[in-house]
């Protein structure tokens, strides 16, 4: 669920830091405040909006349903979109501060020498943005793992479906006996936690110097 969210999240994360970061335009406070929402609402109220828009009687989800059969509900993609949407933030975040701490002369230079605005996004802005983007993955796909309220809410607890990491660890808690697999369960959490941050600052590190910044 968590690869699945990050691969899913990341591209529109890194299309919509380079709007945020690159252009000025009426609406562009609105669509900021819009995107970090997830990281100040309480994520039980996050799953209930999706639940309200992409439920089999939402806008969004009954048209998926009625068209294509698709239903996010209650299902491993809901859990994925659940997951995507509370870490969007994180990766749009982690991008922009990358993009805005790039030399902008670069993509100048790029632009006298007659590359397009495509040729310059993949061969000199994205290139120069890839620390955040690479670390924005790796926390995000981080922070998936520890994904409780949004998850539970939109997709439910559903052993060996939507059943994630925090949801094992709170359904062992309600079994008489489950605290020892519980405290399993949470050392795995933690040690994948660690492993995440610990790696996504390395790379951070490394592609820094290796753009000599």
């Amino acid at each position: 669920m968590a690869a699945y969210a990050v691969g899913f999240g990341l591209p529109l994360a890194i299309l919509t830091a380079w709007v945020l970061a690159r252009y000025r335009f009426p609406g562009r406070p609105l669509l900021n405040a819009l995107v970090h929402l997830p990281l100040v609402l309480p994520p039980v109220v996050t799953g209930w909006l999706l639940l309200i828009i992409f439920g089999v009687r939402g806008p969004i989800g009954v048209l998926l349903f009625d068209w294509f059969g698709i239903r996010l509900v209650f299902t491993t993609a809901g859990a994925s979109l659940a997951c995507a949407v509370m870490t969007f933030p994180v990766m749009v975040r982690s991008v922009r501060l990358s993009l805005e701490t790039a030399d902008p002369g670069l993509e100048q230079a790029a632009r006298t020498l007659g590359a397009g605005r495509l040729d310059r996004l993949f061969n000199v802005t994205l290139p120069l943005a890839s620390p955040g983007i690479l670390v924005g993955g790796i926390v995000a796909y981080a922070t998936c793992l520890g994904e409780f309220g949004a998850v539970i809410t939109f997709a439910a607890n559903i052993p060996g479906q939507t059943q994630t990491l925090p949801l094992a660890i709170y359904t062992a808690l309600q079994v008489p006996g489950g605290e020892a697999k519980a405290a399993e369960l949470s050392l795995v959490s933690l040690t994948l936690a660690l492993i995440g941050l610990l790696l996504s600052e390395w790379i951070g590190k490394r592609l820094n110097v290796a753009l000599g910044r």
